[in-house]
């Protein structure tokens, strides 16, 4: 189980340092991005970041409450547990970064920004502690 576990704080922490190395990289003018979007384009990508980011919080959140993923996590506790922490991380941690790109890729739109803080706001929901994982793959709520 600790193995499962420190492969989901990676899958955890990755996401939010590369987003940060990202504003460190950009706001300290070591590389410059340039303007990608037209209007058009812009706005196209913007919608589907946010119809994208409105959809996985409650994915993500709710996604151990399913019942056949329940009864994997209690069945099959390491193997489902990190097969679908890892599905459940990355479905926050990838449009976190996603969205922090964008944001210096677009110009600083700051709608990007905004999506970007709001997936950090919900990522410590997620966290996967060795208490939440064992509660996870117990079979009290099944």
């Amino acid at each position: 189980m600790e193995k499962t576990i420190r492969l989901l704080k990676v899958c955890f922490w990755v996401p939010i340092f590369v987003s940060l190395l990202m504003v460190i990289i950009c706001e300290c003018d070591i590389i410059l991005p340039e303007p990608l979007f037209d209007d058009r384009g812009e706005y196209t990508v913007l919608m589907l970041m946010e119809l994208l980011t409105l959809a996985v919080i409650p994915g993500a959140l709710f996604l151990f409450k399913h019942r056949n993923i329940r009864r994997q996590l209690v069945e099959k506790k390491e193997t489902a547990l990190a097969r679908y922490g890892v599905i459940r991380l990355l479905m926050i941690g990838l449009p976190l970064v996603a969205n922090t790109y964008f944001y210096y890729l677009s110009g600083f739109n700051v709608a990007f920004g905004y999506l970007a803080i709001i997936l950090v706001l919900v990522m410590p929901f997620i966290y996967p502690s060795g208490e939440r994982c064992e509660q996870e793959t117990s079979s009290k709520e099944l």
